[in-house]
């Protein structure tokens, strides 16, 4: 008779001789005693899930964005055949594994462009991207010829956001923008700048324009952004994607060899890179920031920021001091 607790069938591998003896065996066994090594193994338990990547809804259509992307800027201008190229159809499957989705570009970025069409259309995940690009160019007609080509180079008939890099002949661009938007050749339109020079123009544009996105520079060592940009983008209802959360590369270079502080447990981080990130995204008026990487390792440290909690603005205010490097 089968001891209580244990399953008739006979374990699989096991000859049926060992099976009879290991059941007269557990027949002796005191209660409270210890089992024989096979009746103490448990099946393995698989490891827990990933935590999900948070989302923010773009303000214009409530559509949910992953809170992590990723910029291509130098990190994707590569030819194919190098090394360097070799290595970057692990950075989108890393992006897309963690749960992001949005993939920013420029015409300005060299190769970059034609390089993610490559990628995305070679792993076949065109469709689960959120592909962002810019037009950087003055004139109606040379406008409309370079967005044609970034369709062309990022292999898609559709993109879905297409922003006015730097501003350039913006009055032009928007104008194409919102024909093209009504057809459906892209889904949302913005502006971008990288430095707060342009500030004025950025908010006077803001103020003056309707649109879906707006991406700017923001880092815990360049706030100027949270001053008046990112309050009025909230109250316009635009989006924020947010570039540079690094400080360009010069902030996180100096964190680098500092011991990462007992706090940045608190929200998760285990890298100062996530620190960084997990500051600007604890701006609510920020919908989703694009570290640039070229390495599948950084994607998936950069991914890991987007998960749990932020800290709010009295937690920031209490570390600030040790953000600035």
């Amino acid at each position: 008779m089968t001891p209580p607790g244990l399953l008739s069938a006979k374990p699989s591998g096991l000859s049926r001789a060992r099976f009879l003896r290991l059941l007269a065996t557990l027949a002796t066994v005191p209660a409270g005693a210890a089992l024989p090594s096979f009746a103490q193994q448990q099946p393995p338990q698989p490891p827990p899930p990933p935590m999900p990547m948070n989302t923010r809804p773009i303000p214009a259509t409530q559509e949910a964005l992953p809170v992590v992307g990723c910029g291509t800027w130098i990190g994707f201008d590569q030819r194919p055949g190098t090394d360097d190229y070799k290595r970057l159809p692990g950075v989108l499957d890393t992006l897309f594994a963690a749960g992001g989705k949005v993939i920013d570009s420029s015409p300005m970025y060299g190769r970059s462009e034609e390089t993610t069409g490559e990628l995305l259309a070679a792993s076949g995940h065109t469709a689960r991207a959120f592909l962002a690009t810019k037009v950087w160019t003055s004139g109606r007609e040379a406008g409309i010829a370079q967005m044609k080509q970034s369709f062309q180079r990022l292999r898609t008939s559709r993109i879905d956001l297409m922003q006015v890099h730097n501003l350039v002949d913006w009055r032009t661009h928007l104008a194409t923008l919102r024909g093209w938007k009504d057809k459906g050749r892209v889904r949302y339109i913005g502006i971008t700048h990288y430095t707060a020079s342009a500030y004025a123009e950025v908010e006077a544009v803001l103020r003056a324009e309707k649109l879906d996105f707006l991406q700017i520079n923001y880092s815990a060592d360049a706030r100027d952004a949270e001053k008046r940009l990112l309050p009025l983008a909230a109250e316009r209802g635009v989006a924020v994607i947010v570039n540079l959360p690094f400080g360009g590369g010069g902030l996180l270079r100096r964190l680098r060899d500092k011991p990462l502080p007992g706090w940045a447990a608190d929200i998760g981080c285990t890298s100062w890179a996530q620190v960084l990130l997990k500051f600007v995204l604890s701006h609510p008026g920020v919908t989703c920031v694009i570290p640039g990487t070229s390495r599948a390792q950084h994607m998936a440290n950069n991914a890991a920021a987007g998960t749990g909690a932020y800290g709010d603005a009295a937690f920031w205010r209490a570390h600030a001091g040790e953000l600035a490097g």
